[in-house]
């Protein structure tokens, strides 16, 4: 059996890394596309030294560009690469540009799709995130579930009948990189403790000069000293509109590479952001997490007590908090580390 894994963006590079793994295991053909969606060595290449992930087998090198324009050079570049590698399954990632594209190009040509982290829904339909998942899971014929909630909203959607719940892959190495922590080294940039990690880069976030500010402020006023890991979207908007990232008790560092920031993560006191992956870590390593959005697909972790979400920012003097739960009760809402072992099973239990 072939499989084409088609990814762009640092948070597919991780889940690709467990994915990998196991087709390896299981004997299966993979072939790595990478779109070029991300670029940046701190947002692309460094993933695959540090996660061990085989180097892509294709580098469409896209690069940036507006949504339509990104996602239709990838198409252009896609189309011949799938028709050459005639997979068996074009399996696609997440909610980015890359995954919509990937998407297309395979149902145009009649090849069998699955996604990965299918079913995620945040129900605000001015993200791109939204449009790109909805649009996937409704050309998918094969729909893989990070957990129960996300399969109830594809059942609600129809969708039953092509989905099943793996798990979350971004688990398996999350947990992996955590079990050897200690053989992880911070950047001196980055404290032992007492300290709040955060990251913004969403373009509601990003994009309003007003909201930005606002954000900013907010973090430079936290009793804790603040490492703003940034994201090349956020020192762009942030320079556009004249802000200074590093004032007050905000230090800004370029993003971390993936094992130290799970490090940086259990090491911290608390989570500011507005990233979906990060929300998911925080829990998964038990530190609140604060997230500047007006919802989350990730709704496990605010229903067991490890996020909270600031819509309005209105209340930056809460965004450093501590969790009441349990920190020693088990948090498995997301698996326990086999996700990437069920996608392969699944894989070769389907191909049509």
């Amino acid at each position: 059996m072939r499989v084409v894994s088609v990814v762009g963006a640092r948070p597919q590079f991780v889940k690709l890394a467990p994915v990998a793994a196991a087709l390896h295991t299981h004997g299966i053909d993979h072939i790595i596309v990478h779109t070029g969606q991300h670029y940046d060595e701190n947002m692309s290449g460094v993933f695959f030294e540090d996660l061990a992930i085989p180097e892509p087998d294709v580098n469409l090198e896209v690069g940036s560009g507006s949504h339509g324009q990104q996602t239709g050079e990838m198409l252009i570049g896609l189309d011949p690469v799938l028709q050459d590698a005639a997979p068996d399954w074009v399996l696609v990632y997440g909610d980015t540009n890359s995954t919509l594209a990937a998407a297309i190009s395979a149902v145009k040509m009649h090849l069998p799709l699955a996604h990965l982290e299918a079913g995620l829904r945040s129900h605000n339909r001015r993200m791109p995130e939204e449009h790109n998942r909805v649009l996937t899971d409704h050309a998918a014929d094969l729909l893989l579930c990070p957990t129960e909630l996300a399969h109830h909203n594809l059942i609600a959607e129809g969708l039953g009948d092509q989905s099943v719940v793996v798990g979350d892959v971004m688990t398996d190495i999350c947990l992996k990189i955590l079990a050897r922590a200690d053989s992880v080294a911070l950047p001196a940039s980055v404290p032992d403790s007492g300290f709040l990690l955060s990251t913004i880069h969403r373009a509601e976030n990003t994009d309003d000069p007003a909201r930005l500010a606002a954000i900013v402020s907010g973090l430079q006023q936290q009793p804790e000293p603040v490492v703003l890991t940034a994201h090349p979207r956020l020192l762009r908007k942030a320079a556009e509109a004249g802000y200074e990232l590093n004032a007050g008790n905000v230090t800004a560092i370029e993003p971390l590479p993936y094992p130290q920031m799970v490090k940086a993560l259990a090491a911290a006191s608390g989570v500011i952001t507005d990233s979906g992956g990060l929300q998911k870590e925080a829990y998964l390593v038990g530190t609140p997490c604060t997230t500047l959005r007006t919802e989350t697909e990730w709704q496990e972790t605010v229903a067991e007590g490890w996020n909270q979400l600031d819509p309005q920012l209105e209340h930056p003097k809460t965004w450093s908090w501590q969790a009441q739960v349990d920190s020693g009760a088990p948090r498995t809402s997301y698996g326990e580390g086999s996700a990437a072992d069920l996608v392969a099973r699944e894989l070769l239990k389907r191909v049509p």
